[in-house]
């Protein structure tokens, strides 16, 4: 690690000093991880638990179930600008914004449809939109 000391004051450099001799001593009371880590073990153990039920870590199994979920895979675009054939689109997420000022313009994003690729993606319509009105009885 290289530190540009030239930007330095005197009183910086000299704080600075004082600041690295305080972690060294710091550093220095510190037991090795390795044997800390013995020691857990042990006193774990001595008490009928393994190391991972008092640390609450998960096993390895579950590690390796966490780092198993699927991504949703790459899909083939659907949609061609053409007046750019390199901005494309596959129909999932936010409309582009080109397809969207095209759109404005007036034309359809069938229109940009990839000839023999895709069919237009269909608008989703989520349910719950329409009301019931009741007539309270008059009697």
């Amino acid at each position: 690690m290289k530190v540009a000391l030239e930007h330095y004051s005197l009183a910086e450099l000299t704080q600075l000093i004082k600041a690295a001799e305080r972690r060294l001593k710091e550093l220095a009371k510190r037991r090795p991880v390795a044997q800390v880590r013995r020691e857990l073990a042990l006193l774990a153990a001595k008490n009928g638990y393994t190391i991972e039920q008092v640390l609450d870590t998960p096993t390895a199994e579950k590690a390796i179930a966490k780092r198993r979920k699927r991504k949703p895979g790459k899909v083939a675009p659907k949609y061609r600008d053409p007046g750019n054939p390199r901005n494309t689109w596959s129909g999932r997420g936010s409309q582009p914004r080109w397809l969207a000022e095209k759109v404005k313009r007036g034309h359809s994003p069938a229109d940009c449809l990839i000839p023999g690729l895709a069919k237009p993606t269909a608008k989703q319509v989520k349910p719950g939109g329409q009301r019931t009105l009741y007539k309270a009885n008059a009697g």
